[in-house]
């Protein structure tokens, strides 16, 4: 039976402040093209000495990171010691949870558009997943942009299967006691301008929650994770840090209701410290209903990986410590560029 006070417990301990989550849920064939990047071989265990790595960092795991998403293999994985690694995390006093979509596929009759597939069978792996220690759980839809001013892309057909999708998922999440993340990101590549993105994620989110609200999902037990309102990757004209912060703000103030416990963004499309510089201004500068916090995997992992390098758990961990202090601080609107300076 649905758990209400159980489920919005997690989600706020997802959203805690000072906290943020670990997108640690890299696919096998994702993973490999990071480890290609410091010349490592893209093998079971050493995915799993990486995130180990990661999931044994202090401070950053128990004053930083509130939760990590995992893929399915980490979830099922141990330590040298015999120790599962999703225990590792909640010994931290952070959540385990899990990715459950089976990736973006082409959508049929929509070029250059796409459809996030998993809902066969899923009731069941969220069963599953709970017992192995999951308390909350991930899926992401991909909205691309269209370029050149193409604005039939993204097409209403595009946003309505997604969104109808992500509240199936949450509402199976909901009914195994699982908090569903929801994860409507629309891609930054592309030389749409700031004001196209504001307008495609509006909608979006628009979408999102009346079809949330039709499929009786319960908001107290959700997590937001969107994209942030930017210039297009190839943008001729990128707007600024402050231009970033205050659309987005009033991006979510248009759509997010009040009920979400919290909304923890996602990187794409930005430099390490652009994603902290951002979420650390809009924390600073605005009046807001929920907490907002990060939900980042490349915005935390580059700088240890390239430390890490494959063995020096002491630099790796050392990155991962100054990247999770600086995020935590963006998270409670007390990040500057003298604190990055001064680490380097």
């Amino acid at each position: 039976m649905m758990d209400l006070d159980q489920l919005n417990e997690i989600a706020l301990r997802m959203v805690a402040p000072g906290k943020g989550i670990l997108a640690a849920d890299e696919s096998t064939g994702t993973i490999g093209k990071r480890f290609e990047g410091i010349g490592l071989e893209n093998t079971e265990t050493n995915r799993r000495n990486w995130r180990e790595m990661l999931f044994r960092t202090e401070p950053a795991m128990s004053e930083h990171i509130s939760g990590v998403i995992l893929y399915d293999e980490t979830l099922r994985q141990s330590s040298d010691d015999g120790t599962r690694l999703a225990e590792l995390i909640a010994k931290a006093g952070a959540v385990p949870g899990i990715k459950v979509d089976t990736g973006a596929k082409d959508l049929a009759g929509a070029p250059g558009e796409k459809i996030t597939e998993g809902l066969d069978g899923l009731r069941d792996r969220l069963n599953e997943y709970y017992e192995l220690g999951a308390r909350f759980a991930k899926w992401r839809a991909v909205i691309n942009i269209g370029a050149n001013g193409d604005e039939s892309m993204p097409s209403q057909y595009c946003i309505g299967v997604n969104t109808h999708a992500l509240a199936r998922y949450a509402a199976l999440c909901q009914e195994a006691n699982i908090v569903p993340i929801v994860e409507p990101e629309v891609i930054m590549e592309g030389d749409h301008d700031i004001e196209r993105c504001f307008e495609v994620t509006e909608y979006t989110l628009r979408k999102l929650y009346a079809e949330l609200f039709d499929q009786g999902v319960v908001l107290e037990g959700t997590v937001l994770k969107p994209n942030m309102v930017i210039s297009g990757s190839k943008c001729a004209e990128q707007a600024s840090r402050e231009e970033v912060a205050e659309l987005t703000v009033q991006c979510l103030m248009n759509t997010v209701p009040a009920a979400v416990p919290g909304i923890a963004f996602l990187s794409g499309g930005q430099s390490d410290e652009d994603a902290t510089a951002h979420l650390s201004i809009m924390n600073e500068g605005f009046d807001l209903p929920w907490p907002m916090t990060f939900s980042y995997g490349r915005a935390l992992q580059a700088a240890p990986l390239k430390a890490w390098n494959g063995s020096n758990v002491e630099a790796g961990q050392a990155a991962f410590n100054h990247r999770a202090r600086m995020n935590g601080l963006a998270s409670l609107g007390e990040w500057n560029e003298s604190l990055e300076q001064a680490a380097e």
